[in-house]
């Protein structure tokens, strides 16, 4: 897509050599027709005014009037009266490879990808406040590189919601911000490798062997897996793994949907006192439940041997890029290190946007917006299989935007992904989430978080007779 600027002339650069031989408007016109050629210039793109491309060039305008004529009579630009002189559409240079066309993603009608929140319903009047209140009132020292940990009002602001919401025993100045899950938890792993883990568990079926797993590996960390059962990860299969550390999501357990069950998370937290161990916990989609009673985090039990990672990805949006650490004071500050040398600190313009939105009780008033909603449309999903593929149980309804399909024995997880597909309807099977990546048994991962009602029940009636298979 062509750059669009409004009000002031774009710039462009382009060398001039004075002690060339060749004349400057030769020069001019090569220059701007090998830009065109090789594409660094794209069709449509405004150029200069001859005026303000003079000013930059230090030549006359009358040469660059010359030279956008002359290149306007070859077919390299063009201009129509009272408006910018542009890029018309040529071909490559030949001899030159044109670049690789970008494959077109496929076009899906219904798209049942896991862990997207509701995009539409980000609440941007309220974010726009938030970002304006910041402008106004923000300290002229807030405005520097400051803590590596974050901004002192957002850390501040989320101990505070952490305590209250999540019954952790949160401090500020034990909770470092970062830019979500994926660099928190390489932060935390980097760190731990540094102080002698070797290996680290992952549930089972859980993140598989995608970036998450590969996390592991960039820390030089092995990556062991560990069952998950109805009642969560298995906490005496992670006793004989030999791992030092645990990657657990117990709120709402990543991709099966079962909740650590009690005797679990105290097992759980056992076993880190006993084994000098550490538990990474992810408490992502607590804030969306529905047929329980709110659990509280891990951390809470044991805060000296739980590391929290939070985000607001799943209750705002992904674009935010801001979770947080929520450290045992003696890791501190060997995470706030890692995160300087990281990046210096995540935008602090931002963190304090987040902040505003937490403190004026925006945040939570859009969380009380979104529950019903995400509760709808589960519910719109458990009539439509009632209803188009009865056979097909679901399970992982306890919380968030997503479930599991447990489809007929016998059923090929993978022809009916592929064949949903076909059909413009994305389904993912669980064998994407297996260490194995086995197939059986056959069961599907079903995101309904940015879906309408009406496209859930349309999805489902589309590929009901894959389901049924």
């Amino acid at each position: 897509m062509a750059i669009e600027w409004a009000g002031s002339t774009p710039e462009l650069l382009l060398a001039l050599d004075r002690d060339a031989t060749g004349t400057l408007r030769s020069q001019l016109e090569t220059a701007l027709r090998d830009a065109i050629c090789t594409g660094r210039l794209k069709a449509g793109e405004r150029l200069p005014s001859s005026r303000e491309l003079a000013r930059q060039l230090g030549v006359s305008r009358g040469l660059v009037q010359e030279c956008y004529g002359q290149l306007s009579a070859e077919g390299y630009l063009f201009a129509r009266t009272g408006s910018a002189t542009r890029v018309a559409s040529v071909r490559a240079v030949e001899g030159e490879p044109a670049p690789a066309a970008r494959p077109d993603a496929s076009r899906l009608s219904v798209d049942f990808a896991a862990g997207v929140p509701d995009l539409a319903s980000f609440p941007r009047g309220d974010w726009s406040w938030a970002q304006r209140e910041v402008a106004r009132t923000v300290r002229n020292e807030a405005l520097g590189y400051g803590d590596p940990r974050g901004s002192d009002v957002l850390r501040d602001v989320l101990a505070g919601h952490l305590r209250r919401v999540r019954a952790a025993v949160a401090e500020a100045e034990d909770i470092v911000v970062c830019g979500g899950f994926a660099q928190g938890l390489g932060i935390v792993l980097h760190v731990l490798a540094r102080r002698g883990v070797r290996r680290v568990a992952f549930e089972d079926p859980g993140h598989g062997d995608g970036a998450t797993m590969a996390a592991a590996g960039r820390a030089g960390i092995e990556a062991v897996p560990v069952p998950v059962d109805d009642l969560g990860l298995d906490v005496d299969a992670l006793d004989a793994s030999g791992a030092r550390a645990v990657v657990v999501t117990p709120a709402h357990q990543w991709p099966t949907g079962v909740v650590l069950a009690p005797e679990r998370r105290r097992a759980l937290a056992d076993w880190a006192c006993e084994r000098d161990g550490v538990v990474v916990e992810d408490d992502y989609d607590a804030e969306f439940r529905y047929d329980r009673e709110p659990v509280g985090s891990v951390q809470g039990l044991a805060p000296g041997r739980v590391i929290g990672l939070g985000t607001v990805s799943k209750s705002l949006a992904p674009a935010v890029r801001l979770g947080w650490i929520l450290c045992p004071p003696a890791l501190t500050r060997p995470v706030a290190e890692e995160k300087r040398l990281a990046d210096r600190g995540s935008p602090v313009l931002d963190q304090l946007a987040l902040a505003a939105l937490i403190e004026s009780g925006r945040y939570g008033r859009h969380l009380r917006r979104m529950r019903p909603v995400y509760a709808e449309r589960r519910a719109a999903l458990v009539a439509a299989l009632a209803e188009h593929a009865p056979a097909v149980r679901l399970t992982g309804l306890a919380a968030g935007f997503h479930a599991v399909a447990h489809l007929p024995a016998g059923t090929d997880e993978r022809h009916v992904v592929a064949e949903a597909r076909r059909r413009s309807v994305g389904l993912y099977g669980m064998s994407t989430y297996r260490a194995s990546g086995a197939a059986d048994p056959p069961r599907l991962v079903l995101g309904f978080g940015d879906l309408t009602e009406t496209a859930i029940r349309d999805g489902i009636r589309k590929v009901a007779d894959l389901l049924r298979s």
